[in-house]
């Protein structure tokens, strides 16, 4: 791999505009795995996606424009990060070496979403992505479990990972900032 790009989730408002918690893109464990990355000489970004707090796909689309993408690229998505990549790769066709979806949401009873995830999951993405991780807490939401249960039964030959008492994977529920074995899933 010559890049690696990893893209948040999705926080609440109060969240989003207090000084009390890092930015989405330097919470939880990125920082670490950008860290772990880079010492490995990967090239890693963690952009900042706008206004996470409500979600436009557009705004992100544009950001996420900035970095480059290609066969030699891990993508990392992490709940609304990764059902963002999805839809992307979905509608981009890009061709790209490794796609890691941790906790992935896709917001399926549109709750808390307008038309952010308004796409169809491209039944031939696999195709054009070398390998796809999909990691899940057995303990997570009910909503992250059933957009996760949308992506097995929509992509075949998806390496599954399943984790108990992860939660979504945030530091508050594994109550640690590193996560060792996504780092291994990255450099297998």
């Amino acid at each position: 791999m010559n890049n690696a790009i990893i893209i948040h989730g999705t926080g609440d408002k109060e969240e989003y505009f207090s000084d009390k918690y890092p930015s989405l893109s330097n919470s939880h464990w990125l920082p670490w795995l950008q860290k772990q990355l880079l010492i490995k000489g990967v090239f890693t970004q963690t952009p900042e996606m706008p206004e996470a707090h409500s979600p436009d796909y557009e705004k992100w689309s544009r950001e996420f424009a900035r970095f480059e993408v290609n066969e030699d690229s891990v993508l990392i998505g992490h709940s609304c990060g990764g059902g963002f990549l999805l839809r992307w790769l979905s509608e981009n066709k890009v061709k790209i070496k490794k796609l890691i979806l941790v906790a992935p949401w896709l917001d399926p009873k549109r709750e808390k979403t307008t038309s952010f995830f308004d796409f169809k999951i491209d039944q031939n993405i696999k195709e054009r992505i070398g390998e796809i991780h999909l990691l899940v807490s057995k303990d997570d939401d009910e909503d992250i479990l059933e957009s996760v249960d949308i992506i097995k039964n929509s992509i075949s030959d998806i390496t599954y990972h399943e984790f108990l008492n992860h939660g979504h994977f945030c530091f508050s529920d594994m109550k640690t900032d590193k996560f060792p074995e996504l780092l291994s899933y990255l450099l297998e």
